[in-house]
């Protein structure tokens, strides 16, 4: 078999072999493959695309490329959650203790932010003390002990898709469905959770603009997890606007805790996709008869405090301070403001939440390197979202930075992300579509 084959027989849009697909990948991985051909090889995927069963195959292939941790020891019917990320997307730190709560474990890895988008394991970080590198046998004990766990992922799974993805990056290749379902779910599966859920983002803040884009990457994530032998399934989110009010990772963390304290007013939105989320995980893990079944379940966990309680427990598993959890007010938040206010009445038409994560990215709260170091306690605390009616001079948003130099820049990008109109714009749901 030859690299030279599999590149030239996917140009010219022929159908791979699992075979074909697997020795490319586990070359690829093992350095025997150069990067000038595996370049090749996501050009042609980029523009050929891809089968369901292809993707699948690829996925498979990625998925057995690196280490996968041992698991086993989990008792119980374990569940997971992916996003495709956005701005203001915190629900894994509500979802999560909400779902293990109810008696379902979660052991999460997560990434670290890049770009105009955060990270979970960031935002845990942001509780003094919180060690998010777990070794196997660690992670499982934390699991078992709480319920949950909420960890950084580990460079050797799926080490395929680590080598690929940087490469696609450099190679205007990264917006390929059949390439991105792969690297989402090598990883998942990886994990060998018996149930995922995956909320895919649309909008100007998500990686997938449009309805239509997100749906098709919903699906061929769903049909992967099937082939796998999963219990999955996606919904399509919405990302046009932020997800709550706070966006960076200490001002983050404190809103999702606010949540969990039972404060939903102010960011219902958030608060709504949490509960369905979580509500998909209960259902697929068996814990009810029907989603709103399960949505009780989750919102009693929340306001009863049971999920507050578990996650405290797990911050002070992981060698965290639970006082920040039970008094948020303690997390660090940078000492420097500034106020952005409405220049004329109206209402608030568009709030383009990719430029709010690039103004919160300049203020020190994200990374443009996977390198770069943050500011924990920097971003934005949005007074006014898209909707809300304003006069002249309301406040419409609140900066934090500890550098009152990136202000200039960070308010110019906010600005130019925000529109005043006459009219209030349309309603638009924050749950827009379900894949099973």
């Amino acid at each position: 078999m030859r690299v030279y084959d599999i590149i030239k027989k996917k140009r010219d849009g022929k159908e791979l072999s699992a075979a074909e697909i697997k020795y490319f990948i586990e070359g690829y991985a093992k350095g025997e493959i150069p990067d000038y051909q595996a370049a090749a090889f996501c050009m042609a995927v980029y523009f050929k695309g891809m089968t369901e069963r292809e993707t699948a195959d690829l996925t498979f292939a990625i998925r057995d490329s690196g280490e996968k941790p041992d698991l086993s020891g989990i008792t119980g019917i374990r569940a997971d959650k992916h996003s495709t990320g956005g701005v203001g997307d915190k629900t894994s730190l509500i979802v999560v203790p909400a779902v293990a709560a109810c008696g379902v474990k979660v052991a999460k890895m997560s990434g670290r932010g890049l770009g105009h988008t955060g990270g979970t394991v960031d935002k845990m970080e942001s509780v003094p003390g919180v060690k998010t590198e777990l070794s196997p046998a660690e992670f499982v004990r934390a699991v078992n002990s709480c319920g949950m766990a909420i960890i950084a992922q580990s460079d050797s799974l799926a080490a395929a898709d680590k080598k690929l993805y940087a490469l696609r990056d450099v190679t205007a290749t990264v917006d390929s469905i059949p390439l991105i379902a792969s690297s989402i779910m090598g990883k998942k599966l990886a994990l060998d959770d018996d149930c995922i859920v995956l909320d895919v983002k649309t909008g100007s803040g998500a990686f997938m603009k449009t309805l239509g884009e997100s749906e098709k990457l919903a699906r061929a994530m769903v049909d992967i997890g099937k082939r796998a032998g999963k219990r999955t399934v996606a919904l399509i989110t919405d990302m046009d606007r932020p997800l709550g009010r706070a966006i960076g990772n200490s001002l983050e963390m404190k809103e999702a805790l606010g949540i969990l304290h039972g404060n939903l007013s102010g960011a219902e939105d958030l608060y709504e996709l949490s509960v369905r989320l979580a509500a998909e995980m209960l259902f697929l893990a068996g814990k009810g008869n029907n989603l709103s079944e399960c949505e009780e379940k989750i919102k009693n966990a929340i306001i009863g405090g049971e999920a507050l309680k578990t996650f405290a427990l797990s911050v002070r598993t992981q060698g965290g301070d639970e006082s920040y959890v039970f008094n948020p007010e303690k997390l660090k938040i940078s000492e420097k403001t500034y106020e952005i206010k409405a220049g004329k009445d109206g209402y608030i038409v568009r709030s383009d939440a990719e430029g709010y994560g690039t103004a919160a990215l300049i203020l020190g709260a994200g990374r443009n390197k996977k390198d770069d170091n943050i500011d924990k306690g920097a971003g934005i605390v949005l007074l006014k979202k898209t909707g809300d009616k304003v006069k002249k001079g309301d406040i419409v948003a609140r900066m934090y930075s500890s550098d009152e130099n990136k202000f200039g820049e960070a308010v110019g990008k906010f600005n130019e992300s925000t529109e005043i109109g006459l009219n209030p714009p349309s309603d638009r749901e924050t749950v827009l579509k379900r894949i099973d």
